[in-house]
């Protein structure tokens, strides 16, 4: 019960018609990436409209501060470049090539909002390390969502940002993405509600590999859309299904039942 009031004064729900698209759509996990289409690139994107789904995508910070789509914190998993992407350039990350995907760069969130032009939800995780303040990331993506009017919504494993848009943008709906990582002692609970409080969050994004989960239950029976990553499998299909509203899907758990595709 102490939990309960304190969630309710600390980060109340959202109205329900500003969150009920969330609840309404299977999301592409870095959009409908497969051998030959690289995650997080133009095709992939493009792959998802075509499926009927929504997009769930990663946005980096280049070293003038552009919004980038990309996932990782170095380049090398993903192009033939290596280092860090913030040491480069917004214009020198658009010319590195995605690996695997012939033509496919790194694309800017402008440039990917442009291709979506509003025919699916999306979802932007916003990428953040402990170290750096990610206000000026923050930035860089409210800038981009600027005049955008299709459905779109930030999200971040860090409270600082979804904080940060609920002060200096609170008409974009903003998520806090949550895993639990076997920490269900009372530490791990305290830690969760101090995360919530502070980034005062729309919706969860959570670990599909921690459901059912009972904070998770209980902030879905505030009003809180509760979205699960990343759903591989029809068994996790099954049980995204059963505790969450809607899924955020990848390779076999695209075409499994509930989803749009």
């Amino acid at each position: 019960m102490p939990f309960t009031l304190i969630d309710g004064w600390a980060a109340p729900p959202p109205e329900p018609e500003r969150v009920q698209w969330l609840r309404e759509w299977s999301y592409a996990h870095r959009g409908l990436h497969r051998p030959g289409i690289p995650e997080n690139s133009l095709a992939a994107t493009r792959g998802a409209i075509a499926a009927g789904l929504g997009i769930e995508c990663d946005v980096q910070q280049s070293r003038d501060g552009e919004a980038l789509v990309f996932h990782d914190w170095d380049l090398d998993r993903l192009t033939g470049e290596r280092g860090p992407v913030r040491e480069r350039t917004a214009s020198e990350l658009c010319k590195i090539a995605l690996s695997g995907g012939e033509g496919e760069r790194i694309p800017k969130l402008g440039d990917f909002l442009a291709l979506v032009n509003e025919q699916v939800p999306l979802l932007v995780e916003i990428k953040s390390r402990r170290e750096l303040s990610p206000a000026r990331l923050c930035l860089a993506v409210h800038r981009a969502l600027e005049g955008y009017s299709g459905n779109a919504a930030i999200m971040s494993f860090d409270p600082r940002v979804s904080r940060w848009f609920a002060i200096h943008a609170p008409d974009i709906v903003r998520g806090l993405v949550v895993t639990e990582e076997n920490e269900r002692t009372f530490g791990g609970l305290m830690r969760r509600h101090a995360w919530l409080w502070h980034a005062r969050p729309d919706f969860l994004a959570y670990d599909v590999r921690d459901l059912p989960s009972r904070f998770a239950d209980a902030q879905r029976k505030r009003g809180l859309p509760l979205l699960t990553w990343t759903v591989r499998s029809a068994e996790l299909c099954e049980r995204a299904e059963k505790y969450a509203d809607a899924p955020i899907v990848e390779g076999a758990g695209v075409a499994q039942p509930g989803t749009n595709a």
